[in-house]
């Protein structure tokens, strides 16, 4: 699967790792839906940050299609809302 984070490039990561993103997904759901900004910021970047982690980046030059676009780091609450599908960021 390719990632795109909006603003950084692309990774490679193994469909194994949904169920990890897919849990920081949640908990970001959770903290937008109450309006907790601080845990908001902290889970993003967690989420952005399993990303680099666990994926292989791609060379700049790369166009593949991502599956998954996820939110620059300093993406707002609002910026990030407009993204969300019923799933949230990432489906599943």
């Amino acid at each position: 699967m390719i990632v795109r984070i909006m603003g950084e490039g692309q990774w490679k990561l193994a469909d194994s790792h949904l169920v990890e993103l897919n849990k920081l997904d949640d908990e970001l759901l959770e903290e937008m839906d109450s309006g907790d900004e601080d845990g908001f910021r902290r889970t993003l970047n967690a989420l952005l940050e399993a990303v680099r982690r666990l994926g292989a980046p791609l060379p700049d030059d790369a166009l593949e299609p991502s599956e998954l676009i996820l939110p620059a780091p300093d993406a707002s609450l609002d910026e990030v809302r407009e993204m969300l599908s019923d799933d949230g960021l990432i489906p599943g």
